[in-house]
């Protein structure tokens, strides 16, 4: 392959693929180094790193829109509407093919996962949701799942769209007993010592050496898997705060009037991405490096 030929292209949805090729008859007479080069590496980053986030930006854009304009007196209380504006955004991107069957099985795991979450934790006070509606099961307005799922539209959408590969990726059955212990912490450290901070060593200690390399448009870039999961966390922090804000829920302190939410919940976001990737390697086990040797090669920075 020479050296400043496009590299094999990851697998897309059709709606996707369609778009892929619109990009790359415009993009593939560009530069391949120099500052166009990198302002066009720079723009296809920030332009999947925003269709990656469609869905969960489409439910943002919902929960600040009726914050801001969804009537006191509706017929229809707010957390319902929520609810099924939620669905149809979900039923949008099935039927016209943005997601994938295969990726809706993790989306709906997510669902379950945050939703058993959402159950206790408005249980014992940790967060809560203003009243009103049908659609909900206890204290937890339906909604709420979505945007657990929202997060694992994300994470399945990167892995095809940065064809994302890794080096040194752990034992995934080691992986999952971590998951399964941080779940677990979330539920139990109300009650016993809170191991949050043995987990995150544990953490790092099993994905200190894991390399991550993402493909952007000719540059396949390599970084350390850590630093990915911290970035992420920091992403979904921001989106957090949104989301207070638009009243989506509230924590304690914000009962009285909003405010920024703690950066020590970085810990808690950071430990759910854990939980976040290996259920997503149940769709899509990790593919090491070496994979795109055998396929024709490969161009990488680091």
């Amino acid at each position: 392959m020479p050296a400043d030929a496009p590299p094999p292209r990851a697998r897309f949805t059709p709606v996707e693929q369609r778009i892929d090729d619109w990009a790359h008859r415009r993009l593939d007479g560009a530069p391949a180094r120099g500052p166009r080069s990198r302002l066009v590496e720079f723009l296809v980053f920030t332009l999947k790193q925003a269709w990656a986030s469609v869905f969960g930006a489409a439910m943002l854009a919902v929960l600040i829109a009726t914050r801001l304009w969804y009537p006191d007196d509706a017929a229809l209380a707010r957390n319902d509407f929520l609810v099924i504006a939620a669905v149809v955004i979900q039923v949008l991107m099935v039927a016209f093919r943005l997601e994938t069957l295969r990726e809706l099985r993790v989306i709906i795991l997510f669902h379950l996962v945050g939703t058993g979450m959402e159950l206790f934790k408005t249980d014992v006070g940790s967060w809560s949701y203003e009243g009103g509606g049908i659609l909900h099961i206890g204290a937890v307005p339906l909604y709420s799942g979505f945007m657990y799922a929202a997060v694992g539209s994300y994470m399945v959408r990167v892995y095809r769209l940065f064809d994302l590969r890794f080096e040194r990726y752990p034992r995934r059955w080691l992986t999952a007993i971590i998951a399964v212990l941080i779940y677990v912490n979330f539920f139990t450290h109300h009650y016993i010592t809170d191991a949050r901070w043995v987990l995150i060593v544990a953490v790092i200690a099993v994905y200190g050496q894991c390399w991550m390399h993402v493909r952007i448009f000719r540059l396949r870039l390599r970084m350390p898997v850590l630093l990915a999961f911290l970035l992420v966390a920091l992403f979904i922090w921001i989106a957090e705060n949104l989301a207070t804000w638009a009243n989506a829920w509230i924590y304690p302190n914000q009962e009285d009037g909003w405010q920024l939410v703690s950066i020590a919940k970085l810990g808690s976001w950071f430990l759910l991405m854990i939980i976040s990737v290996v259920l997503v390697a149940w769709v899509y086990p990790p593919r090491p490096p070496a994979a795109l040797d055998r396929v024709g090669g490969d161009r990488e920075a680091s």
